[in-house]
């Protein structure tokens, strides 16, 4: 039994949408393709996201926040999901959410960043340790990306602001206190740079990614190689931003919300921005996930295996549209990634 017959049978006609569309080449405007997007209204999938929408346009948290900041996360997030299952910009729900976060945004294009990120030292509000940090306008801009709203002026605006915070050396910093940048944590800290961190490096290179002409850019390629200098392939984590995505797995954490260097996630990068095989830590990623593939050619996602086909989707398309030869040019040496160096010893 090959994969085609398990997809295609699963009861969310997003799913089986996409499968048509952009693993069996099915076109946008099939018979096929366009009977189930009618269906989609019925997708327990989207059901659940739009149950949690208020109504002014902003989503809630199955445990409550409303915090204006927390909404804008929680709205970025289900805008994600809702994009990826398939839904466009013209959707109502996806409009609304998408107005709702423009109209929070600041005039130099970024978000609000939020007294729990800004991490007050001595619990005084004149100690505050950061006044930068790339999350605050790469996660509403991932959202809004993923809704088709990209090059919409104002997402082009905060495309812009982002695009000002790269470091000089490339990758995105935790921060900054002022103008001075605050070193990443180990378990973050972005390979063959000072400042550089992982979690906001990914942020905002999964939002380039997705826009029709910085996805090719040298900014986002070069975000995209010191990610890849990471190099940590873990079994329990591949997947594991599909099934977030989705909602089966929970949107946690400010600095840790890209902790897990989840495999799946780095390949779906790898082909929108254009790295190819010729990489040799592509080529190990691609040996690595297909090692990992079973016996009815699905990928299993133990926490939820309710998502393991949406995971296997994701996979397929990755694996089906890496090139064998691009462009693509790495300047990253191969070097064992350690988040805690250690120290030589004096004596």
């Amino acid at each position: 039994m090959t994969w085609v017959p398990l997809l295609l049978a699963d009861p969310s006609p997003s799913l089986r949408m996409l499968v048509l569309r952009d693993l069996l080449n099915r076109p946008e405007d099939g018979e096929e393709v366009c009977e189930l997007k009618k269906l989609q209204e019925k997708d327990h999938l989207i059901l659940n996201f739009l149950a949690l929408q208020n109504e002014e346009g902003s989503w809630r948290g199955r445990e409550g926040g409303d915090a204006v900041v927390g909404k804008i996360r929680l709205t970025a997030q289900a805008l994600m999901g809702l994009g990826y299952a398939g839904l466009s910009r013209e959707h109502a729900a996806v409009k609304r959410g998408a107005e709702f976060i423009f109209a929070h945004q600041h005039e130099d294009g970024s978000w609000p960043l939020s007294t729990q990120e800004a991490v007050l030292d001595d619990t005084q509000l004149s100690d505050i340790k950061y006044h930068m940090i790339p999350l605050q306008t790469a996660l509403p801009l991932l959202g809004l990306a993923w809704a088709g709203y990209a090059t919409d002026p104002r997402a082009e605006r905060a495309y812009d602001w982002l695009l000002k915070e790269q470091l000089p050396q490339g990758g995105w910093p935790s921060g900054r206190h002022r103008e001075k940048y605050i070193f990443a944590a180990g378990y973050r800290r972005l390979a063959h740079t000072k400042y550089g961190c992982r979690t906001n490096t990914t942020a905002a290179v999964s939002a380039l990614a997705l826009h029709p002409k910085q996805r090719t850019s040298q900014t986002a390629r070069r975000g995209l190689d010191l990610l890849l200098a990471h190099e940590q392939r873990q079994a329990h984590t591949l997947g594991f931003e599909v099934a977030r995505i989705i909602g089966a797995e929970r949107p946690r954490g400010n600095f840790t919300y890209f902790r897990r260097y989840d495999v799946a996630q780095i390949l779906d990068l790898s082909w929108r921005i254009g790295a190819s095989l010729e990489d040799g830590r592509v080529a190990d990623n691609v040996k690595f996930v297909k090692e990992l593939r079973g016996p009815y050619g699905l990928w299993e996602y133990k926490r939820h295996p309710e998502v393991s086909r949406w995971i296997t989707f994701d996979l397929l398309r990755s694996l089906s549209r890496l090139d064998e030869e691009t462009d693509w040019l790495s300047m990253e040496p191969r070097t064992p990634f350690q988040p805690y160096p250690r120290k030589p010893r004096r004596f």
